[in-house]
């Protein structure tokens, strides 16, 4: 049987698979014409921004160079603790904006997941409602928040966790849309409710997802926590506004040390946490 079916003369793989060897014109253009599209695209937002103007992006770099020798050496000038207390502010900022977001964006998660929220026009007016959210830069919120309840670190820990329930809740739900049917299930068939089915059956699939998002964005957010002082939002970031705005360089480059070097130790602790809780097999809620 194996002999006669290899002695017998293969197709015209041409004719049999006609649509592989011959395309349709329209689908042959199709690679071409959308390359020539992102490159025209491409072109025009460079010669929009005046990237092609080279006169400017030197002038720019030397003036660059110019401004750094005012940076060197780094110098505190006798305000190390104001400075380290503007620290202080900003990662309390960062960190209650990111918990609030996060304790907020978990029942949120749950209502915006698919496999628990079936009804259509729920789940469709809850996904639009945080994509309309997300759609607000945390800049923006911050400098609604300053207008609605002053100057100041609350400013910024609303801006913070307002910004972040629309993305936190977008990652909790797509996270519980993909749970193991089989886990939830047989909670189910114990005779387990709505409720204790997704605290014993999906909960515990996600939780370390969960919490590894919510560190990484408390990392992010200690950035952001940063910039929105320069809008009023107070920490460390209003401490670096005021420096640059009276031409304090050396003071400035200070300022950016200590951040750098925040920054780089909780992106160390955050991500070791996060390896440890997503590599642990043996994980329960």
């Amino acid at each position: 049987m194996t002999d006669f079916a290899a002695s017998r003369p293969l197709a015209d793989p041409r004719a049999a698979y006609p649509e592989v060897f011959a395309s349709p014109p329209l689908q042959r253009l199709r690679t071409p014409a959308a390359v020539a599209a992102f490159a025209a695209a491409l072109g025009f937002a460079l010669w929009w921004t005046g990237f092609f103007d080279l006169a400017r992006i030197v002038q720019g770099v030397s003036k660059l160079g110019w401004l750094l020798q005012f940076m060197f050496p780094p110098a505190h000038n006798g305000w190390l603790g104001e400075f380290a207390w503007g620290l202080a502010e900003t990662l309390a900022m960062a960190f209650l904006g990111t918990l609030l977001a996060a304790v907020v964006a978990l029942p949120v998660g749950f209502l915006a997941a698919k496999n628990v929220m079936p009804n259509w026009l729920l789940h469709f007016g809850l996904r639009r409602t945080l994509d309309g959210i997300r759609g607000i830069d945390t800049l923006i919120w911050a400098l609604i928040f300053v207008n609605v309840v002053g100057l100041g670190p609350f400013a910024g820990i609303l801006a913070i966790a307002v910004g972040d329930v629309g993305v936190l809740s977008k990652l909790f739900a797509e996270a519980i849309e993909n749970v193991d049917r089989r886990q939830v299930e047989g909670v189910r068939a114990t005779g387990a409710g709505r409720v204790q089915t997704m605290r014993f059956g999906m909960l515990p699939q996600v939780l370390p997802v969960m919490l590894s998002n919510t560190l990484y964005f408390f990392e992010s957010n200690t950035r952001s926590a940063t910039i929105l002082g320069v809008v009023g939002a107070g920490g460390i970031g209003q401490q670096l506004s005021d420096r640059i705005r009276v031409n304090n360089w050396d003071e400035v480059m200070f300022i950016v040390l200590m951040i750098l070097a925040t920054v780089y130790a909780i992106d160390l602790v955050s991500r070791n946490l996060r390896v440890r809780i997503i590599g642990r097999q043996d994980y329960r809620a």
